[in-house]
């Protein structure tokens, strides 16, 4: 006897990992395009080659798992993530720096601990500071904007010499505010007398100054964000934490100590803090899953910044401070899990338990 069966109305959601993704690199679409425009032809090109290297890395991994491969593509994991690793390469780096972060990212950060949602670091974090401890030299070779079709600007011979050259004319060269801050105090000079030779608050607000195209253009990031804010792709309490968190502590010392200290202000608007806030810390896969765990998260992740901006051998920490907590992602899950209903918070059945309904 045969019995017929059907699946049940269960209610279904609107959303979809292909959907989630799509709706991300629309926010950051607006900020990458006038970054773009910004460090002109090099970075279009450098941008192309990541997630193209991206993508392809992505293919090979699956068809050596022997996973359908058009089918996981088209959730534009592999996309998202070399969207990231390009925001945080520098605009004129050469091709390589791509393709090797591409490998980083794909094959070692996602694919050996078994893809799209088992990973424990956010893969493209993974690919930029193992570049950064590699290739030191090349990762912060940084630019001063030069606006696409603008006087000076390498044409589009010039930028495939730079990029698949390697060819970065020296006088082309600059330093990121925080590399000048921390190379110019490491000379005994103070923060108050460095920080009047950076972009004042307003351009590194727009983007008008040295960094990685994730770097810049803060209110166009900000913007982004905020869309998927309203969109509740993301919640606000990771995102509110690092940024309050950072400029807290970066206050406190400020206030105390001026001469060894920047403002908040100067933290924010300065490195990768909005780019790392928003679509990076906010990642679903190595983020805590409890709004309590996600705002434990969210400060340690400020306070990892500036600790590392102001003590460690690196001008950046946002890469380094987000794969660390990262780490502590299941730790504070075990502790910050709501308790089941029914159950205490060892799992333990009430009528079994000693705990208090």
């Amino acid at each position: 006897m045969t019995i017929p069966t059907s699946s049940g109305p269960f209610t279904h959601a609107s959303t979809s990992v292909q959907k989630t993704m799509f709706m991300v690199l629309l926010a950051l679409l607006p900020a990458t395009a006038f970054n773009m425009y910004l460090f002109g032809w090099p970075a279009i090109f450098l941008f192309a080659v990541t997630i193209g290297s991206c993508v392809i890395i992505e293919a090979g991994c699956l068809m050596l798992a022997g996973r359908p491969v058009k089918v996981t593509l088209a959730d534009n994991s592999a996309v998202l993530t070399g969207w990231l690793l390009a925001a945080s390469l520098p605009p004129w780096a050469p091709w390589w720096i791509g393709l090797l972060g591409a490998i980083f990212a794909i094959a070692m950060a996602k694919h050996a601990f078994g893809g799209i949602g088992q990973n424990v670091f956010n893969p493209a974090m993974v690919g930029r500071t193992v570049l950064l401890i590699s290739f030191p030299v090349v990762m912060t070779a940084w630019v001063a904007p030069h606006p696409l079709f603008s006087v000076g600007a390498p044409g589009f011979a010039d930028a495939i010499a730079i990029t698949f050259g390697g060819h970065m004319p020296d006088a082309m060269s600059s330093a990121s505010a925080l590399g000048h801050i921390k190379t110019e105090l490491s000379r005994g000079i103070p923060a108050t007398q460095s920080i009047t030779q950076v972009p004042d608050m307003m351009d590194m607000a727009l983007g008008y100054r040295a960094g990685s195209m994730g770097e810049t253009s803060i209110l166009l990031i900000l913007a982004g964000g905020l869309f998927l804010m309203a969109k509740r792709i993301i919640s606000w309490h990771i995102p509110v934490t690092v940024i309050g968190s950072l400029f807290l502590i970066a206050e406190i010392f400020h206030t105390a100590d001026p001469v060894h200290f920047t403002s908040g202000t100067f933290h924010l608007l300065s490195g990768a803090t909005f780019l790392g806030a928003f679509f990076i810390a906010t990642d679903y896969v190595t983020s805590p899953v409890s709004k309590k765990g996600q705002l434990i998260f969210g400060v340690g992740c400020g306070l990892l910044i500036w600790l590392i901006r102001n003590f460690a051998g690196y001008p950046e920490g946002v890469a380094f401070a987000i794969l660390l907590m990262n780490a502590l992602t299941p730790i504070i899950d075990r502790y910050t899990r709501p308790r089941v209903f029914g159950r205490d918070r060892k799992g333990e059945p009430l009528a079994l338990s000693k705990e208090k309904p």
